[in-house]
């Protein structure tokens, strides 16, 4: 808004501007007077000038008079045009003084039409026009000019730069003053006031108004009508203000409402303009109808402030008496200023007994510190939104409090909350949740123990009953055979049971390489027919391009057609079995396991059987569950592609409803694409004879092991020196180091098999180590390092297979050392 104190500052400067203006312009008249009666001939400057009116309009200081010829070129000229131009009589003389010196470039066409009017009529118009002082800046000067008898010009020239610029101040002045009038957001008018007879002002008409009066007032159309006409119930100390500042001149400022207009309030600044007995008055003014509303709204809420506080005051006292949280105010160091009767009800103690020191001697001595430290990040400005300590109670026990702070202006608002028994109950419930997880995994270990004691007992029947024939000496050969087969192959089941054991527990060494899966999960369909049968259709969808993961080969091809497998019984012989591969996708929540944005691949079998219901998707990958006939199934199946997931950083999700048959998706961390140039490993050759001499170090803590062990090395035509653990094996290499090969097991009191195998590394660097083990948690967990593994149980075969190839190896290295 506008400052209305710059309107009379402006008003005041027309006035100036417009009187400047009239005082030149009489000037020019003068001049121009003097002009018209210089119609005799030309004398020679210095000589005098009869006429008297001459010689005065020539005396003028601003009047400037020269003769000149019809070129263009000045003759003569008084003083004053010198003084205007800032030449001098040697430049006169000279004849510096011309039409192209003078005048400026723009104005050389009004000069040639002067001289044309001299030519044709004697004399000219009078003109205003620029000329060219000798340092080269400008004036303003009033001309007019006669021709003389001797045909020369002569013209006097009036210096008016002085009312060029008061005119264009005035401009200025005009323009700013009717871009403020425009402009600002107050109301802005000019009124004429009418008197009655006895001098009391009784109506006002409006001159002028600006955009904002109809905005501010509301009266529209206002100029050049009276307020009577209006407004006719406008009040009458309007009207008698106004006519005040018209008749004494005082500018007035005051807050008045006017009900007329809508029960406004405005805020008014009034002051005379024009000549006294013009009484006009302008006026500037706001609407503050609204602030003053606010203001009486205010006053209306302070009047009630203090009964409302009052009020507040006995409300809190209240809520702080009768309140059961623990209710206190502290200053930044603890100190106790105030708490409410609370603290006695849950505690015991008087509020007396606790003000005016800090809660340290109420604390448990466990929770001092802790105490302390949340105290001073109180004191440095941060809440407290949850803290837990315990505080001691007048019979000496203690209760556990819940409390929440804030420091505001240099204290701290406490308020505690009594949560023992919450607390109680809560380590009760977890003891109770403990107890049954206790339960639940005696009653897993259980039915574990039990589905492992029903299958090795059965296997155990085979063999017992095996061996039993076979001690007979009268057993025909054929019969022999086949028991011996018989013991044979139960001990393949017996391995690959607990195989699957070890797999879902995440306990089996796996042998990971880097392979395509496309490629892998093609050749597994190529041979599933001869698991699944002919009336079940295989069907693979890849992508075009490989997709590499690093997991066990082996155990990877027996998750495939464990799921193939469960896929044929759900459909019962006939229907279609679906593997898919997608490269790049991300690992859903699976079973409460958070997500996983990959990539890995994902491999799907989805298969168009009966589909499961919820509770059995719950159980389907513990171990021993099946939904099969009792002899039909192990219900090792899936928790072997269970544990094989987990331990190679995946996992394995299933999605099935009745009716619809089911879907298990295979997670695999993928990876980069392997090394080009990696051969692959050679083929196995068969039993593989020892060469004569040759010496093997067997490293065994159990006997009946060691013992056979020892036998079947003799057998293969190896030299076998056994010693039971890795201490006595070190001892025995240190003393004498001619041997092709050790044979260790990996699990061994004290150091154990892999840390024996890295210690020959460093100090027999070209000694072949083999090892043997039925389980171990650090091959599950690290693998084995780099060194060849032989699962327990084994063959002769197997054995001399893998003994020969690890001495074989060596050959090609070079003699050991």
């Amino acid at each position: 808004m506008a400052d209305p104190g710059h309107v009379p500052d402006l008003v005041a400067e027309n006035a100036r501007l417009r009187a400047a203006l009239a005082a030149a312009e009489q000037a020019r008249a003068e001049a121009e007077a003097a002009l018209a009666e210089a119609d005799r001939p030309w004398r020679p400057i210095g000589e005098p000038l009869v006429d008297p009116r001459l010689r005065a309009a020539l005396g003028v200081e601003t009047v400037g008079a020269i003769v000149f010829d019809m070129a263009g070129r000045v003759l003569e000229a008084n003083d004053t045009f010198l003084a205007m131009s800032g030449y001098s009589r040697e430049d006169l003389g000279r004849g510096r003084l011309t039409g192209a010196t003078l005048v400026p470039p723009e104005w050389q066409a009004t000069s040639r039409r002067v001289i044309a009017e001299l030519q044709a009529r004697g004399r000219s118009d009078s003109t205003e026009r620029e000329y060219l002082r000798k340092d080269g800046s400008r004036f303003w000067a009033l001309c007019a000019a006669t021709r003389l008898d001797d045909g020369t010009g002569f013209e006097f020239i009036i210096d008016i730069t002085g009312r060029r610029r008061a005119e264009e101040a005035l401009r200025r002045s005009e323009a700013r003053y009717r871009t403020l009038f425009e402009a600002i957001d107050a109301g802005f008018c000019v009124i004429a006031l009418r008197f009655g007879p006895e001098g009391k002002a009784e109506d006002y008409r409006f001159l002028e108004v600006n955009p904002a009066f109809a905005r501010q007032t509301g009266l529209a159309d206002a100029a050049g009508r009276w307020m009577r006409e209006l407004a006719p119930d406008h009040e009458p100390h309007w009207f008698d203000l106004y006519g005040r500042v018209a008749s004494t001149g005082e500018p007035v400022r005051f807050v008045q409402p006017a009900r007329a207009l809508g029960e406004r309030w405005y805020e008014v600044h009034a002051f005379r303009v024009d000549a006294p007995e013009d009484r006009h008055v302008a006026v500037l003014f706001n609407d503050i109808t609204a602030q003053r509303r606010l203001e009486e709204a205010l006053r209306g809420l302070n009047e009630t402030l203090e009964r409302q506080v009052a009020t507040r005051t006995a409300e809190r006292d209240r809520i702080w008496q009768v309140s059961r949280d623990m209710l206190g105010v502290a200053d930044a160091d603890g100190v106790w200023l105030s708490v409410n009767p609370a603290w006695t009800a849950t505690l015991g103690w008087r509020p007396d007994e606790v003000v005016g020191q800090t809660s340290a001697w109420l604390e448990h001595p466990d929770d001092q510190d802790r105490t302390r430290d949340e105290i001073r990040r109180l004191g440095s400005g941060a809440p407290t939104l949850s803290f837990e300590n315990r505080f001691r109670t007048r019979d000496g026990g203690y209760r556990t409090l819940s409390w929440r702070a804030v420091p505001f202006e240099g204290n701290l608002y406490c308020v505690a909350r009594d949560v023992t028994e919450q607390r109680d109950r809560a380590q009760r419930l977890v003891q109770a949740e403990e107890a049954l997880r206790q339960s639940q995994k005696m009653e897993a270990v259980g039915q574990l123990t039990g589905g492992v004691a029903h299958d090795f007992n059965n296997l155990l029947t085979i063999i017992r009953s095996s061996v039993d024939f076979l001690r007979r000496p009268e057993l025909p050969e054929a019969r022999k055979r086949r028991y011996l087969d018989a013991v044979s192959d139960t001990v393949d089941r017996a391995a690959k049971l607990t195989g699957q054991l070890l797999a879902f527990a995440r306990r089996q060494a796996l042998a990971p390489e880097v392979f395509d899966v496309v490629a892998r999960l093609q050749g597994v369909a190529d041979m599933l027919d001869t698991v699944t049968g002919a009336r079940i259709r295989v069907v693979t969808q890849g992508p075009d391009r490989p997709c590499f993961v690093r997991a066990d080969l082996s155990q990877f091809e027996t998750a495939l057609i464990n799921m193939a497998v469960n896929a044929r019984d759900a459909m019962e012989g006939e229907g279609t079995l679906t593997l898919g591969v997608a490269c790049g996708a991300a690992k859903p929540e699976i079973r409460g396991h958070a997500a996983a944005r990959g990539p890995f691949a994902a491999i799907s079998l989805t298969d168009t059987g009966a589909g499961m219901s919820p509770a059995v998707m719950e159980k389907i990958f513990e171990p021993f569950f099946t939904t099969k006939e009792v002899g039909k199934g192990t219900g090792l199946g899936l928790s072997q592609v269970f544990g094989f997931a987990k331990q190679s950083g995946g996992d394995v999700d299933v999605t099935s409803r009745l009716g619809e048959g089911s879907t298990f998706i295979l997670y695999l961390p993928e990876v980069a694409a392997p090394a080009e140039g990696a051969e692959a490993p050679p083929a196995d050759e068969g039993l593989a004879p020892a060469r004569a001499g040759q010496r093997v170090l067997l490293v065994e803590d159990n006997v009946g092991v060691g013992r056979f062990a020892a036998q079947i090395l003799g057998d293969l035509g190896y030299v076998a020196d056994w010693v039971t653990s890795a201490e006595a094996a070190l001892d025995v290499l240190g003393q004498d180091g001619a041997y092709d090969a050790v044979f260790s097991d990996v699990v061994m009191p004290g150091m154990g098999g892999i840390e024996l195998a890295k210690a020959l590394r460093r100090r027999h660097p070209g000694l072949p180590v083999l090892l043997t083990s039925g389980y171990s948690h650090v091959l599950a967990q690290e693998g084995s390092h780099g060194f060849p593994l032989l699962h327990k149980p084994y063959s002769a075969e197997q054995l001399s297979r893998m003994l020969a190839g690890a001495i074989g190896q060596r050959r090609g290295v070079g003699p050991a050392a």
